[in-house]
């Protein structure tokens, strides 16, 4: 069985057993996907606890990043390989698959690209070394401005580089431009205009996906980043709360 969700944001209580029966019936060898924002922030012992409860469920999540990870903490992680693909371990049921990566995994292939640019951050990104943070910080906050800080709440890394990328192109050069399904955190360029919404607008991630979209024979794509559960076209669905069986 595969099953897939959007965005977390650190709350996992989508997985308790009340919301996700499903999962009585599945072991190790079945799957739950998340969209991107996955919520692996920090290491408070909030987040340490929420990450141990996972660890026990039966079944193994996979997900892909967003534009709200702690990339400094993900650097730390060894690469590894699964399924054919790069990943990075949580824990032993709780992966991270990797950007321009393909797996094959029951019966399927499937292609993985996380990251999204912030849309949240209009009013800027304060250095924490800045010697005027905290003046410019508090300002900020009166105001209900929209920023963050970085490496505290926001990360160049959100955004692929262009390694990335070619990555992405090579491994899907030798699967033939056919994959099963696409996961991702954000969308093709054509996609997120249909999907509509003033917030998002075209750039180099969401073009590289267009490119993708052109290129690759799918069956669906999936992705999160918009807060809500819709299909956007017949192969093209945001995932946001809810929990769907794709196998």
């Amino acid at each position: 069985m595969i099953y897939i969700t959007g965005d977390c944001h650190g709350d996992y209580r989508r997985f308790n057993t009340e919301n996700f029966p499903e999962q009585k019936e599945m072991t190790r060898e079945d799957f739950v996907i998340v969209c991107g924002d996955f919520g692996y922030w920090d290491r408070s012992k909030e987040q340490e606890w929420q990450r141990k409860w996972l660890s026990e469920k039966p079944f193994t999540l996979l997900w892909v990043d967003g534009n709200h990870e702690n990339y400094d903490m993900l650097a730390e992680l060894p690469v590894e390989e699964w399924h054919g693909g790069k990943v990075q371990y949580i824990s032993e049921n709780i992966i991270h698959l990797m950007r321009g990566q393909v797996y094959e995994f029951s019966g399927i292939r499937l292609f993985s690209f996380g990251g999204a640019r912030s849309h949240d951050i209009r009013d800027g990104i304060l250095d924490p070394e800045d010697p005027d943070f905290r003046r410019k910080y508090a300002k900020l906050r009166r105001r209900g401005a929209w920023f963050r800080v970085n490496h505290h709440s926001w990360w160049k890394e959100e955004m692929p580089d262009e390694a990335e990328f070619g990555e992405g192109r090579r491994n899907l050069e030798r699967a033939g431009w056919k994959v099963d399904f696409i996961v991702t955190h954000c969308t093709a360029s054509s996609t997120q205009a249909l999907a509509g919404g003033w917030l998002y607008q075209p750039d180099a991630l969401t073009d590289y996906l267009e490119e993708i979209r052109q290129k690759c024979s799918y069956r669906r794509w999936f992705f999160g980043h918009y807060h809500d559960n819709r299909n956007v076209t017949e192969r093209d669905l945001m995932l946001y709360e809810q929990i769907i069986r794709i196998l």
